[in-house]
């Protein structure tokens, strides 16, 4: 009798665990509360050269859609943007599990000057109160594209979203100046226990960020339709001395995910990237 009833009950054990629903999949975040959260801590990094690649970018933002399509070829590595935290704000969901998960290694790239002026407006809460600034985008001198730390491979929803982040960085004039003090904290998992909470004092504009879309990579259009909303304004940073931090990146845009595995050790923060909106073209959501 104990036998039936022990054998019945782990009947019902098995059929109660194969009726358990799936885990829903992360719904998409809106443009603007992927945007308005995003907020990237921008590491040097150790020397590297990729092998030599050439990509075909076009804009995608609506503001920038004008301008020409374009060819650069890949030169050396010089940072690794993160996703941080400012101060006590944490980014809400479904948002913060896309952002945890945007890395962007960028390399530096030459190509045509636009000489583009626009008028931009900070989207992150913190910042919103603040005057809008008037740039000219002037040349292109830095590709972001995306990675993953370590073998750390997000959810198949999210990588589906943060395998499309391209952002082509252009210089601008003038630099104008934030002049804001911070706390950032790391919000990648990889990260959160390496590197800690610090200060840090937010300086110069030098750089524009746009997002770009290359020759060769289909993007989903529900995925599209947010990734071309993201545009990050580098400034200088100050903080504290930091740990230094060895690291493995693998690309994993489909363009790109030919490319070998790379070495980099994060030798100190040397810019914060903020989200804004150019020319009142404010991301919907």
């Amino acid at each position: 009798m104990l036998r039936r009833l022990a054998a019945a009950a782990v009947g019902v054990l098995a059929v109660a665990f194969l009726c358990v629903p799936p885990a829903a999949a992360l719904a998409l975040p809106t443009p603007k509360d992927l945007t308005a959260f995003l907020d990237l801590e921008c590491f040097k990094t150790s020397p590297y050269q990729p092998p030599a690649t050439t990509l075909t970018l076009r804009h995608i933002n609506p503001v920038l859609s004008t301008l020409p399509i374009e060819t650069v070829t890949l030169g050396q590595r010089e940072q690794l943007c993160v996703p941080v935290a400012k101060n006590t704000q944490v980014p809400p969901s479904p948002a913060l599990d896309f952002i945890k998960y945007i890395d962007l290694s960028c390399y530096r790239i030459s190509g045509a000057t636009v000489n583009a002026g626009l008028v931009l407006s900070h989207l992150n809460p913190l910042f919103q109160n603040l005057p809008r600034t008037q740039i000219s985008m002037n040349s292109p001198q830095q590709l972001c594209v995306p990675v993953i730390k370590n073998n750390v491979v997000p959810p198949p929803e999210v990588l589906s979203l943060v395998s499309h982040v391209d952002l082509k960085c252009y210089g601008i004039t003038p630099n104008n100046p934030l002049n804001q003090q911070l706390s950032l904290r790391q919000l990648n998992p990889v990260l959160t226990p390496m590197i800690p909470t610090h200060g840090a004092q937010v300086l110069y504009a030098r750089q524009l960020c746009v997002p770009v879309q290359k020759a060769g990579d289909t993007i989903p259009s529900a995925v599209f339709n947010i990734v071309r909303w993201i545009d990050l304004e580098k400034f200088d940073l100050v903080t504290p001395a930091l740990p230094t931090v060895s690291l493995t990146l693998r690309h994993i845009n489909p363009v790109l995910a030919g490319l070998p595995v790379e070495q980099a050790v994060l030798t100190g923060a040397s810019q914060l990237a903020l989200p804004v909106a150019k020319n009142g073209n404010f991301p919907p959501g």
